[in-house]
Formats: structure tokens, sequence, C-alpha cells
């Protein structure tokens, strides 16, 4: 989970939730609030091997979306905020299938 802009606290606020709620369900989440470059974070989840990326942003909470990225593929997926947790648990046992 990366906020790029972590002075944001609604941006921090909703990763944080999300990070529960994934936690809850079993989900292993790193939180990268880390005061650096979006680049940077994204760059250093790639070269960690994260399998799934999610990017909460100013710009995407404008829309009520969250940024959702597979390391493998190239393009990203804008999904509902309320969306995201039930997404990211369908990537995951996708791949575990």
């Amino acid at each position: 989970m990366v906020v790029p802009n972590t002075g944001h606290a609604e941006s921090v606020r909703v990763a944080e939730e999300l990070i529960r709620d994934l936690e809850a369900k079993g989900i292993e989440v790193l939180f990268d609030d880390r005061d650096e470059r979006p680049g940077v974070k994204f760059k250093d989840a790639d070269l960690m091997g994260l399998p799934i990326r999610a990017v909460i942003s100013e710009r995407s909470l404008a829309e009520g979306k969250v940024e959702v990225k597979r390391r493998t593929e190239k393009d990203k997926q804008m999904i509902s905020v309320t969306d995201t947790v039930s997404v990211i648990q369908s990537i995951i046992q996708g791949e575990l299938a």
C-alpha cells in the first residue's frame, strides 16, 4: 500500500482502513508511509517483488478510487475504494489457483 503524499490525512486514513480490512481477511500488507518521492516508493515495491501495489492518492480519492496494479502487468486498474479489498482478495485467490 503506497500513499504518495503522507501529508494528506484523508489518503492516510483510507490506507489505514483498507489495511485493517485486508489484514482481517488474512492478507499481509506492507504500508509504505515513508517521506519519499512516489517513484522511489514504486521502485522499492518492485525491487521487493511485491505482487500487488495499491496507491491511495489525493487525485484517485477525489474520484472515490484506488489505483491497483499487479507487478506482472503494465496497466493499472482504478477500483472504487469500497471494492478494493474484494478485488485484491480476488487477485490473490486467482494467483493461488
